[in-house]
């Protein structure tokens, strides 16, 4: 492959298999993420582990992907966002290797961890790309919904496919599909990306860094584990007030950065922190919803990992459908109307959960899925865009990495904490204790949605739009 291939200009022929690229890096992260819920009981009687194990499994990967989100962001405006894309692609793919091969739960959460940073590396650069790529609004706002819309189109291919593989090969192999994928993205990437880069003098905030990890650490260990060793063990009130005590300490030296982790200067445009909060809430609810409810269709209501894929379609098929039209109705009814009306429809969904049963009928539990579902294709992309929309150009790495860890940071404490809600109802109480804590972790994570869909309503729209 020639220089000149390589870094041949993105013009209209190239637009394509940009799209298609950054495309491919979003399924490969939340296919890996929603196989992972399926797969949970699986990977427990193999290992033996209990609730806290699989929750680590799952937030692994959270946390430092949400950890590292805005450095990414930020590395990709220093150094290249092609140049850390396709190093995020390959750290990802030997993440994946690992879990695959791993012959223990701790081994397989460093796995996690691995595709976590992977993922942190490529999600940023792959919107900051498609920012570059598509710099006029309405052709911008087309391209983020077809990468927002590959989160739905995971979420549908993950649990039917995972949910065959597990039971026909093995969990194992959920994570060794992904190394195809992987290849094809890198080599799309290497071929029609374009270098893109925005210096403007900044330098990494490893300070800021070093604190962001150990707050959202400590406050996630505190939650998974207060469930188990109880909240006034020694071990989680440390744990607690490392994070604590580092959340304060990141506002504190993030105040006095021009160009740390988190400018504050980016906020003075209501449209970037109220993104942030909406995002954050969207996942905060349902991320926890889809890991218990793989553990309620298989514990309490005796599906197959395949079956349990299949009741879960419904959900994904309907995020995927109504992504799709997502770009197009913010253009027409506004980014702060579409996402509100996503995150109230989440939100009922969440509350239709909060009386379920082993006995509730699939019909009641499935229209729950389709109200969750198009909320979150009415929410993804216009959230994402309401967030890059809101800095200039230059910043556009900065704002995909501050609202996309956003959004995983609300992911990390949904499991964390609704998971230990429910795990502290769960644990030696039958099937009733596991019903009554599913109960609570919905009708807290509903609560959450609702909030979000305020947010979206009258802040968003308040917002100064800078690229359009």
């Amino acid at each position: 492959m020639s220089a000149v291939s390589i870094h041949m200009p993105a013009a209209s022929r190239a637009k394509p298999f940009v799209l298609a690229a950054m495309c491919l890096a979003v399924l490969m992260a939340q296919v890996d993420t929603s196989v992972v819920n399926l797969a949970a009981k699986s990977i427990g009687a193999d290992f033996h582990s209990g609730t806290a194990t699989l929750q680590w499994v799952i937030d692994a990967y959270n946390l430092l992907y949400a950890s590292l989100l805005m450095t990414a962001g930020a590395l990709g405006d220093l150094y290249g966002r092609r140049r850390v894309f396709v190093f995020g692609v390959g750290v990802f793919t030997c993440g994946s290797l690992l879990c695959g091969l791993s012959p223990n739960e701790i081994l397989l959460i460093g796995g996690r961890g691995v595709t976590g940073i992977g993922a942190a590396l490529m999600l940023p650069t792959s919107l900051s790309i498609l920012a570059v790529t598509y710099p006029e609004q309405k052709q911008r706002s087309h391209a983020i919904a077809l990468w927002a819309s590959c989160n739905g189109l995971a979420f549908a291919i993950g649990p039917t496919l995972g949910g065959w593989i597990v039971e026909a090969i093995g969990w194992r192999a959920i994570f060794l599909m992904i190394v195809p994928v992987s290849a094809t993205a890198l080599v799309l990437a290497l071929k029609f990306v374009t270098e893109s880069a925005n210096p403007e003098g900044r330098h990494l905030d490893l300070r800021g860094q070093l604190l962001a990890i150990a707050a959202l650490a400590g406050i996630t260990f505190a939650a998974i584990e207060g469930a188990h060793l109880g909240l006034t063990a020694w071990l989680v009130l440390v744990a607690g007030a490392i994070g604590v005590a580092a959340t304060l300490g990141f506002l504190l030296v993030e105040r006095r950065l021009a160009s740390g982790l988190m400018p504050f200067a980016l906020f003075r445009h209501v449209g970037l922190p109220a993104s942030m909060a909406v995002a954050s809430l969207m996942t905060f609810g349902m991320y926890s919803m889809f890991f218990l409810m793989a553990l309620y269709f298989q514990n309490l209501r005796g599906s197959s990992v395949f079956l349990t894929g299949f009741e879960l379609l419904p959900m994904s098929l309907t995020f995927f459908l109504v992504s799709q039209s997502a770009g197009k109705l913010s253009v027409r009814f506004g980014r702060s109307g579409v996402m509100s009306a996503g995150m109230a429809c989440m939100g009922i969904g969440l509350l239709l959960l909060v009386q379920i049963s082993p006995q509730t009928s699939l019909a009641a539990i499935e229209a729950a899925f389709l109200l969750i579902g198009a909320g979150l294709g009415l929410n993804t992309g216009p959230v994402v865009d309401a967030a890059v929309a809101s800095v200039p150009p230059a910043r556009s790495g900065t704002a995909s990495g501050l609202v996309n860890t956003a959004r995983m940071v609300g992911a990390t404490l949904g499991v964390a904490i609704l998971g230990a809600i429910y795990a502290a109802f769960a644990e030696g109480h039958g099937d009733a204790g596991m019903i009554h804590g599913m109960r609570w972790a919905f009708a807290i994570g509903a609560g959450g949605e609702l909030i979000g869909a305020a947010i979206a309503w009258f802040a968003v729209g308040q917002r100064k739009n800078l690229r359009d």
